[in-house]
């Protein structure tokens, strides 16, 4: 059918109730925006949810297609036993997903993990509590040039387009992690210049701006979003879309921002 939503999510565990508990309390700004981002993913009354995720299992020179029947949250290295949301994997979609790939000539490796980490796990958590019957689609990035990532957007956009579903898309991933001394990568100035600059083209949607960051200012900025983005850039080539952002902040030396590509449907 049609992809009908598309956004970028932070991943803070702290989100998480029995993880954040008070501490919660300093990132409201992006508990707040992921609220409303729900809000707008429920109108948008998708069947299919396809997250993109910096912390699955990693291939260096493939990207990671998840597919399974069934798939669970994981929290336990945050030491959280208790979250434990269930969802249903999608399969036609991600078939066409992996057979589009291996047309193009793009490294896909295809996995079956029922754990969801926490990149998945988090905005999942937040986004779809009123979406119970929702299917969903693992995705994560690899090692590849820049430009490959933006292909394999192509080729999700594509596949998206020849299904008879509504499709959402969440990239899930962070900022940088170096924006004061006591982050967790300690403080480079490449992080606030990074966290500055991505905004801006994501707000412009400049996808070659994207591609012609300096390479050493991105790795300086220890960031573990930006791939994601790529790949949702890729998806949304040629769509008309207005950017939306819902919140910025680094209460913890980490840059969380909550954005929506709102889709003219």
């Amino acid at each position: 059918m049609s992809l009908v939503f598309a956004a970028v999510s932070p991943h803070p565990p702290l989100l998480i109730p029995a993880i954040g508990k008070q501490a919660a309390k300093k990132i409201a700004k992006t508990k707040a925006a992921l609220e409303q981002m729900e809000k707008d993913l429920y109108i948008a009354r998708p069947e299919i949810l396809i997250v993109i995720s910096p912390h699955g299992s990693y291939f260096p020179d493939a990207f990671t297609l998840n597919v399974g029947p069934n798939y669970q949250t994981d929290l336990r290295e945050f030491g959280d036993l208790s979250t434990k949301i269930k969802f249903s994997g999608e399969q036609h979609l991600s078939t066409m997903i992996r057979e589009g790939a291996r047309e193009a000539k793009i490294p896909v490796s295809v996995i079956s993990e029922p754990k969801l980490d926490y990149g998945s796990a988090v905005p999942l958590a937040q986004l779809t509590r009123h979406l119970k019957n929702i299917k969903i689609i693992q995705i994560g990035f690899c090692d590849l040039e820049w430009k490959t990532h933006v292909a394999f957007g192509h080729v999700i956009k594509e596949k998206i387009a020849e299904t008879n579903k509504r499709v959402a898309v969440v990239a899930s991933g962070d900022l940088s992690h170096a924006l004061v001394t006591d982050a967790p990568a300690g403080y480079n100035p490449a992080g606030p210049k990074f966290d500055q600059k991505i905004q801006e083209l994501l707000s412009a949607g400049n996808l070659s701006g994207m591609l012609q960051l300096d390479k050493k200012l991105v790795s300086d900025a220890t960031e573990c979003g930006f791939r994601s983005f790529l790949i949702l850039m890729g998806i949304l080539h040629d769509t008309h879309h207005t950017y939306k952002l819902y919140a910025y902040e680094a209460p913890f030396g980490v840059g969380y921002l909550t954005a929506n590509f709102t889709l003219s449907i």
